[in-house]
């Protein structure tokens, strides 16, 4: 059965309040400065958030306006570009790097083609022998160093021996975009990507008039280090088609919803399934295979096949993913070089699709009396959610890596009383969870499974009583 997009964006929006307090729990739990966030389903933008700062040392507030660098997302944006240009006949997957970038000519790269360039099956190297500019050592090369890169130690490994990752091969394909058009790379993706979806708060490369709407980079924490340093923002130059755009989570899953099925915005239907088509299997050390396409990250999810990408700069990890049939795109931005965008991406749908999932032809009460038992709880072993999802109630570890795993579903035995789903566990299944009430009406203690948690809050304010001896 197909997805019913209209459906699914009702309950992600149901959903929404408690997706955003479980990017919150996890923002702190792990100490991740700030964290932006939108979730987009068909053409219905269900949650755009922001948590967090955006600048430790200003402690500013970080807003859903402001700009993150999303660095190897470029490689979607730049594959995007290079699919419509074949749509035109004006290139074709199967030319040599050399017959478009002369310079490479009688170079160990010369008949690389752009489709290897686009599947990282060109043996390409990653980005070159001194890429200390990632760490801000100096300036990101220009394109006399990257050229002089690629034709001097260019040739790593032979064409489709290996899946190698290779920002500098992305870069050639920015120069081979200019060889094309005629025109800049930034000129071109921002006329053929950005403007044709109104995109106003993503561009291709560093932009210093916009330099005070951008989110701090932060250092990561190292062995327990509490400090974190700001990192400031440069310029990729010849390297932007590989890394160089910034964008807002909003404007991720609107670009995102570009390459659903069915969506005629950029692409045709051949091109964007060609992009999300296994191109490489990644399989290292005998565990598990990933897949990469053309300029497209691949995931199995659930019963989800995602596209998408992550972006790795100085300061700023980034993670979008798309689902094309089911027409939900997740976009989750932090601005720490630690920061978990993946993990929180994929625990946004996760948490979906458990709302997704409510058990069909169940009675439950109305949602607003549900609402009163939702909370998050802590005691001495960490904290729980009863959460309201899907329209029914459900019990959750928030500080989990994976929030859906240790689950259970709740049903309502009385005004105090609910009662654990029987299932097989290491927790208190088919036992009770019971609520007590302050004089306001809002809970005061709950007993799970006969041990007690408290609103986090108070158990905040109660717990170095509780273990003092």
């Amino acid at each position: 059965m197909q997805p019913d997009p209209a459906r699914t964006a009702e309950v992600a929006a149901a959903a929404a309040p408690y997706l955003e307090s479980w990017l919150e729990h996890q923002r702190r739990r792990l100490r991740v400065p700030g964290v932006q966030a939108a979730v987009r389903v068909g053409d219905r933008l269900v949650l755009d958030t922001a948590l967090g700062v955006a600048d430790l040392d200003t402690g500013a507030p970080l807003t859903p306006a402001h700009l993150f660098r999303i660095a190897s997302h470029s490689k979607t944006f730049t594959a995007t570009a290079v699919l419509q240009l074949v749509e035109d006949g004006r290139l074709r997957l199967d030319d040599p790097i050399a017959s478009l970038v002369p310079a490479l000519t009688g170079t160990g790269l010369a008949e690389v083609t752009v489709r290897e360039l686009l599947g990282h099956q060109g043996g390409v190297v990653r980005d070159g022998r001194d890429n200390d500019h990632w760490q801000l050592l100096q300036p990101f090369p220009d394109e006399a160093l990257l050229l002089r890169t690629a034709t001097d130690d260019g040739a790593v490994l032979d064409r489709n021996e290996h899946f190698k990752y290779s920002n500098i091969g992305y870069s050639l394909l920015g120069l081979a975009i200019e060889a094309v058009t005629g025109t800049g790379y930034a000129a071109h993706v921002q006329a053929a990507v950005l403007d044709r979806l109104g995109l106003v708060d993503t561009g291709p490369e560093w932009d210093p008039a916009r330099a005070e709407e951008y989110a701090a980079g932060h250092t990561g924490l190292l062995d327990g280090e509490d400090e974190r340093a700001t990192i400031p923002h440069v310029d990729t130059r010849a390297m932007a088609s590989a890394t160089g755009f910034w964008s807002t989570a909003r404007d991720l899953t609107t670009f995102g919803a570009a390459h659903f099925a069915g969506d005629p915005a950029l692409l045709t239907e051949g091109s964007k399934r060609l992009m999300r088509r296994r191109e490489s299997e990644i399989r290292a050390h005998g565990g598990d295979p990933r897949y990469y396409g053309l300029g497209m990250d691949l995931r199995t999810l659930g019963e989800r096949e995602l596209v998408g990408h992550s972006g790795g700069y100085p300061g700023h990890i980034t993670r979008t993913w798309i689902d094309p049939v089911g027409q939900v795109v997740v976009s989750v931005l932090t601005n720490a070089v630690d920061g978990p965008a993946d993990a929180l991406a994929r625990g946004l749908y996760a948490l979906l699709d458990l709302a997704l999932a409510a058990p069909e032809g169940v009675d439950q009460p109305p949602a607003e009396e549900l609402a009163r038992y939702t909370g998050r709880f802590a005691n001495l072993w960490g904290t729980t959610d009863v959460a309201l999802l899907g329209g029914r109630l459900v019990l959750l570890h928030p500080s989990a890596p994976e929030p859906t795993e240790e689950r259970a579903e709740l049903t309502v035995e009385g005004p105090d009383t609910l009662r654990l789903e029987t299932v097989p566990g290491f927790g208190s299944p088919g036992e009770t969870v019971e609520y007590e009430w302050a004089a306001d009406g809002t809970v005061s203690r709950v007993r799970a499974g006969g041990i007690s948690s408290w609103p986090l809050d108070v158990f905040r304010a109660r717990r170095a009583a509780q273990v003092a001896r």
